[in-house]
């Protein structure tokens, strides 16, 4: 049975409703988040809302405020499911290395042993953006060159397209695709605080002027509101902090990623449009269609050959039958040897020849001894053929033979000259 995309992904991500929703492995912390805002919400409707629906004037004007509050609040959530639940910009990964591979056999292999071609590449690669060139990288684990700003999540294992953070809170990458309502997101949870901060601090205000007393009374009476305006204050510290920051970020047109990497390099960014730009390219621009499928049908991809075929077709050669070049290094070699003996012999001959004018007749058994001892390394190189069938290095063995024979030839001849004398 054909699977889908997200069954066999390989990144760290989990899915959702077959596929059409995507989070980051930390996904459990999402429900954290969803409880640090749901729970003071409902606490303000229910103590603080509640008590302020006649407070002001018309009559039911009040009512506004526990409104406000709920949709705000739906709109804070919506926009957090669209930063979590959503493809920030996943790059597809690759089923092979680049097309512009090389293979380096200049690797040096120890005698007997097969040359395996190492693989070579440009680890990195320069583009031009803005007219300026700008070097990327490449990602091992996709297997792909990395367009500008993207990088690797190392939470979520995958290459995200203008990367800005991995947000444990959100539990998911910010990128290209989610840093928009991520923005929105972070921004909103910022003005939440600030109006559940205000309405309790008028609330305390009511119960002072209703009792005519003081601080310490109100906050007897409606101990929530304090729990609530203690909350908010920290949270704004948070969320505040994080809205400000990226509001500089957008206006400098950089990520997280870029702002804390490459701080004290003082290179030029060259992704800068200008202030105005930058914010239009953020929040003005379509956002991109998703590179991934995940619903989709896995398509068998033909795997390709991890070596080229000049070398495919040495590694044939070498593998083939080896027998014809070994016997044609066999014959070559007691061609050799063959020759070297003849002429050994008639050097000996000629030697004793022309010794017979001076000294004693020659004696016929010593140079057939001569003669058989010949013979004897003919037997030995054609016993080394048959025993090394098969075998490399033949010519080795030939010369091995050639030099035995020489030295049978030598001792002969100096048997020979002493008992002449």
């Amino acid at each position: 049975m054909a699977k889908r995309v997200y069954e066999v992904w390989q990144g760290s991500n989990k899915f959702l409703l077959g596929g059409r929703l995507i989070f980051g492995p930390d996904v459990r912390s999402l429900i954290v988040t969803l409880l640090l805002i749901i729970v003071p919400v409902v606490i303000f409707c229910v103590f603080v809302a509640r008590h302020l629906r006649h407070e002001f004037s018309p009559y039911n004007a009040g009512y506004s405020i526990l409104v406000i509050a709920v949709v705000f609040t739906t709109y804070v959530l919506v926009l957090l499911f669209l930063t979590s639940a959503r493809d920030p910009g996943i790059i597809p990964r690759k089923s092979h290395p680049p097309d512009d591979i090389r293979y380096d056999s200049s690797m040096s292999a120890e005698v007997g042993e097969r040359q395996t071609p190492s693989l070579q590449f440009p680890r990195t690669k320069e583009v031009t953006v803005n007219g300026i060139p700008v070097r990327v990288k490449y990602c091992e684990t996709c297997m792909l060159y990395r367009p500008p700003r993207c990088s690797h999540c190392s939470i979520c294992n995958n290459c995200v397209e203008r990367f800005d953070h991995h947000c444990p809170w959100v539990g998911q990458c910010i990128g290209l695709r989610n840093y928009r309502y991520f923005f929105m997101f972070v921004s909103s949870s910022t003005l939440l605080c600030i109006y559940v901060f205000a309405t309790s601090a008028v609330y305390m205000k009511v119960l002072m002027d209703d009792y005519q007393g003081t601080v310490w009374k109100a906050m007897k009476e409606s101990p929530a509101s304090v729990i609530l305006m203690a909350y908010c204050f920290i949270a704004l510290w948070f969320v505040g902090g994080l809205t400000g920051f990226h509001l500089y970020l957008i206006g400098t047109n950089q990520t997280t990623y870029e702002n804390f990497r490459y701080r004290a390099d003082n290179r030029i960014n060259v992704y800068n449009l200008g202030c105005v730009n930058n914010f239009l390219e953020v929040f003005c621009t379509k956002v991109k269609p998703s590179k991934n499928n995940f619903r989709a049908f896995v398509q068998e991809e033909v795997p390709r050959s991890s070596m080229p075929i000049a070398q495919e077709t040495e590694t044939e050669d070498l593998g083939g039958d080896r027998r014809p070049k070994v016997e044609d290094d066999l014959d070559i070699g007691e061609d050799l040897l063959k020759i070297s003996q003849r002429r050994n012999v008639e050097e000996i001959d000629e030697d004793i020849r022309s010794r017979g004018s001076n000294g004693a007749p020659h004696n016929t058994s010593e140079v057939e001894s001569v003669l058989s001892s010949d013979h004897r390394a003919l037997t030995i190189g054609a016993e080394t053929r048959h025993s090394s069938w098969g075998r490399s290095g033949n010519m080795e063995i030939a010369a091995d033979v050639l030099a035995n024979s020489t030295v049978t030839e030598s001792r002969s001849y100096s048997t020979l000259k002493e008992s002449r004398r």
